[in-house]
């Protein structure tokens, strides 16, 4: 029985999908995107860096100073745990709905648009949350850092819908269909 990309096939069940595994490495690995460019690489802000201004009232570690960089850095370093954690916990999700001919579930546009979903949704929830709600840093502290913060969710938003758009075009994976190699040797 042919059957379009959505349906399943009569009598069998639909292939694990990939979507929950794609996000959560996308929350991991837009966070390390996160942490190592703006964080450690270009050095914009840490975690705790505008607590002096927050609307929580985090005791203010200035980065300009020794043991204002440390408590930053800690910081950081709960951040990179925590991004870490997730990209485990995405992969073995992963490994877990994959059998066999993991080479294809790689390859597959479904999963690298449910992982560029889930680095827009870590950017939409890191933005509003740290940026916006708790106020504890700032993508760009300063002038202007208001427009900086409003890109960072717009990037997140353009993520979200690029990755969606993707996996979209993309085929489910079920591992029990020949690949191409399979399919030109019958």
């Amino acid at each position: 029985m042919a059957t379009t990309t959505g349906e399943a096939r009569a009598g069998t069940a639909q292939p694990a999908s990939l979507q929950l595994p794609g996000i959560v490495l996308g929350v991991g690995l837009g966070g390390f995107v996160d942490g190592i460019l703006l964080h450690q690489l270009l050095q914009w802000h840490h975690m705790l860096t505008s607590t002096n201004q927050d609307h929580i009232g985090v005791k203010y570690y200035n980065p300009k100073t020794v043991s204002g960089l440390e408590m930053n850095t800690v910081w950081d370093g709960i951040f990179h745990t925590v991004c870490w954690i997730a990209v485990l916990l995405g992969l073995a999700i992963l490994y877990s709905r994959v059998t066999h001919s993991r080479r294809r579930v790689w390859n597959s546009r479904v999963l690298w648009g449910w992982v560029l979903v889930g680095w827009g949704l870590f950017n939409l929830v890191e933005g509003v949350l740290d940026h916006h709600i708790l106020g504890i840093h700032h993508v760009y502290a300063g002038e202007g850092q208001v427009w900086w913060d409003i890109g960072f969710l717009v990037l997140g938003a353009l993520l979200v819908a690029g990755g969606y758009l993707l996996q979209r075009s993309g085929r489910p994976f079920d591992p029990s269909a020949p690949t191409r190699r399979e399919a030109r040797r019958a």
